[in-house]
């Protein structure tokens, strides 16, 4: 089971750049990613419910430029209040600075305030969303836009185009959510679910997906600044029983995780002769 880190976007005080050394740490370390969060214009200060303070793409491609090998991930682009065409290219141009590195994750959004600030329709959310993502994959791969209801022909040249697929991951538990990882995901990513949970889930999926394997983790945050270390290897190792492929570890503000995420690589690293 890979290891990877939710950088500490979600600190309307923080210094930028103590986020991107936190990534920059993250790789030295071996995690295998690094993943940001994404909201606009939430109804509520940043924080334990929103992330993304700093936009989510533009700091990645800050990201990329000061690392070699991790993934560059979101977790997860609210897809559906973003421009599909933009949206396309800001992914092409990230795959090109970082080639094969990027993962786009993908959600519908789940607060409706957010929807409404920005005047798309909530109720619309999950046909934006295949849409959007059935637009990127055919620009990406040098076609003409697909008929849709949301957006315009797409007429024109559409430049650059990523060296390599760009991986689709779909967040989220919902009937709807696993109809579009089924359909369309390289990954699926959860969050909230016991072990024994993920597992049944993932399981779910599974036969939804087949003949298609789709990896599947789930983001964990670290429960307190009071949770031990020795306390979250436990917990990792019952997700890593529970066929996780991946766990993402948001360890809290960037300026606490150094030591832990020291502590854990190396602990994870020993009890697997990494």
């Amino acid at each position: 089971m890979k290891l990877s880190v939710a950088l500490s976007n979600d600190e309307t005080g923080v210094d930028p750049r103590s986020i991107v050394a936190q990534a920059r740490l993250a790789e030295e370390l071996g995690y295998a990613g690094v993943w940001v969060p994404d909201h606009l214009l939430p109804p509520e200060p940043y924080g334990d419910v929103y992330g993304g303070v700093y936009e989510a793409l533009m700091l990645l491609s800050h990201v990329a430029a000061v690392t070699t090998r991790v993934t560059l991930g979101t977790t997860v682009i609210i897809v559906p209040l973003r421009e599909p065409v933009l949206l396309a290219k800001q992914l092409a141009t990230l795959e090109r600075l970082a080639p094969g590195r990027v993962v786009f994750g993908v959600g519908v959004g789940w607060d409706a305030s957010e929807f409404d600030a920005v005047g798309v329709p909530f109720s619309e959310r999950g046909a934006r969303t295949d849409e959007t993502i059935d637009l990127i994959h055919a620009l990406h791969r040098g076609e003409g836009p697909p008929e849709n209801r949301f957006f315009g022909s797409g007429a024109g040249v559409f430049e650059p185009r990523p060296s390599a697929p760009v991986p689709v991951m779909v967040g989220g538990m919902t009937g709807p959510a696993f109809r579009r990882a089924a359909r369309v995901a390289d990954r699926w990513q959860a969050f909230g679910l016991t072990p024994q949970e993920f597992r049944t889930k993932r399981g779910e999926l599974d036969r939804m997906a087949a003949p298609r394997r789709i990896a599947a983790g789930i983001m964990l945050s670290r429960e307190s600044s009071q949770e031990s270390v020795a306390e979250l290897l436990v917990r990792l190792r019952a997700y890593d029983a529970a066929g996780a492929d991946e766990v993402t570890i948001h360890f809290g503000p960037s300026a606490q995780t150094s030591a832990p995420m020291t502590e854990v690589m190396e602990r994870w690293r020993s009890d697997h002769q990494l």
